[in-house]
């Protein structure tokens, strides 16, 4: 494998391949063959995953209770050109080790802001241009980009539901350049994440103004963005609080009752990140149903939040039965509407080690594709799909179908309901469905 960049950063690390799930070589895929058709489909065409900027490449290990653990050598220079190139040499070295095909980016990810937006905008056009020839050289694409409006002080009151009218201008300048950069890297999608579009208290705030300004803002930056030749979906990615005490794209229910609301269904989808999920009292396979009975399954933030801890840990993938579950509804939904599977994951305060992020990734990409496969063989060699079209089967005929097809009405359903009596329980077979689940596994 050629190396993509000046100098090696993740040194005695080759390609990670598939070596079969019998394999003892921690640095090698067991179940991720990216080749293998499930379902008419390569792993690779399924899962499209991608590699997380911010976490991997920029994340160094901070928490509220002490500063980073991990000492990237891209971190040292002083020069912000010169660091932003390193990065992006690290970069592109390890998302080609792993065989994946994709990155995403918030801007400031790419190289550090400057003082002034329009210095700003002249680092990213620089780094966008720099990026652009190792997309070229390794054939690594990018998934989606996206801005950072949440983690300056100047957007400590929202972005695009700030009260100050010059605090959204400035997003909108910043947003305008991320579409840019994205753009310009042939980006496939945009994605919003409302991180501090809500309120901290309500008695400070007028939440239908606010919300009548993110609906035009989405609509202003939609249309740029349509303007300048993209023509790649836009993702919105729910949360429902942190940093806020509430966030107005709360779940996939909220935004999707959102996105009617201002007329922005049909450029808009959902990008879901299972820690979000569970951060709103809901999983993921939930969040995913939601999203794909409304066709607005988009891609996927793929982590996990740990259940002693209420706040978003972001940890990497590992519960098969979890994951078994989403790839469930990710089949029969027919996948994702444009997006992937997204590493939105960060390893550990204490992993220091550069080869700990291989191994997070590799398991990460494991779990994803086990569940792949064994969601297939539950579609195609169990009862289950049997099972629940017999639940449902007396919308199939006669008045159950007459029902779905509109034509009955309150009082049908009255006389229909004297007519029936009073009527035996039907057992939902819960505990049938999690043994299927645990069969396959």
């Amino acid at each position: 494998m050629a190396l993509i960049g000046n100098k090696e950063y993740y040194k005695g690390i080759g390609e990670i391949k598939y070596e079969g799930k019998d394999s003892d070589n921690p640095l090698a895929f067991k179940y991720y063959d990216s080749e293998r058709v499930v379902a008419g489909k390569t792993m690779r065409e399924h899962l499209k995953f991608a590699v997380a900027y911010w976490h991997t490449f920029c994340g160094v290990g901070a928490d509220p209770f002490g500063p980073g653990t991990q000492n990237f050598p891209w971190d040292q220079p002083t020069d912000a050109m010169d660091a932003a190139k390193e990065k992006a040499d690290a970069a592109f070295e390890f998302i080609t080790k792993m065989g994946f095909d994709y990155f995403c980016f918030h801007d400031f990810d790419l190289i550090r802001e400057g003082t002034t937006l329009g210095e700003s905008e002249k680092r990213l056009s620089a780094i966008v241009d720099f990026i652009a020839e190792k997309k070229a050289a390794s054939g690594v694409k990018l998934l989606w980009g996206t801005a950072n409006c949440f983690s300056n002080p100047r957007y400590m009151n929202g972005a695009a539901t700030n009260p100050d009218f010059n605090v959204l201008a400035r997003a909108g300048g910043q947003i305008k350049l991320a579409m840019d950069a994205t753009i310009a890297l042939e980006g496939e999608n945009y994605v919003f994440w409302g991180g501090r579009e809500g309120y901290m208290s309500l008695l400070n705030t007028d939440m239908k103004r606010e919300l009548d300004h993110m609906g035009r803002f989405l609509g202003l930056a939609r249309d740029y963005a349509r303007s300048q030749g993209f023509k790649g979906t836009f993702f919105i990615e729910p949360k429902p609080m942190e940093p806020m005490k509430h966030q107005y794209d709360f779940d996939a229910a909220t935004v999707i009752g959102f996105l009617h609301q201002y007329g922005l269904q049909d450029d808009f989808k959902l990008n879901l990140e299972v820690n979000h999920a569970t951060l709103a009292s809901h999983t993921m396979q939930h969040e995913m149903a939601v999203a794909a009975a409304h066709g607005m399954l988009g891609s996927v933030d793929a982590n996990r939040g740990d259940y002693q801890n209420g706040w978003d840990t972001d940890q990497f993938p590992n519960n098969i039965n979890e994951v078994t579950e989403a790839m469930l509804i990710f089949l029969k939904a027919g996948g994702l509407r444009g997006g992937g599977i997204n590493f939105d994951a960060k390893i550990r305060r204490n992993s220091t080690d550069m080869d700990d992020v291989f191994h997070a990734h590799i398991g990460g990409a494991d779990i994803f594709a086990r569940a792949l496969l064994i969601a297939d063989r539950i579609i195609t060699s169990s009862a289950y799909d049997e099972l629940i079209a017999k639940r449902y089967s007396s919308f199939d005929s006669g008045k159950g179908k007459d029902f779905e097809q509109g034509k009955l009405s309150l009082s049908a359903l009255y006389d229909i309901a004297l007519e029936n009596g009073e009527l035996s329980l039907q057992s939902g077979k819960q505990e049938l469905f999690e043994n299927i689940i645990n069969q396959y596994i």
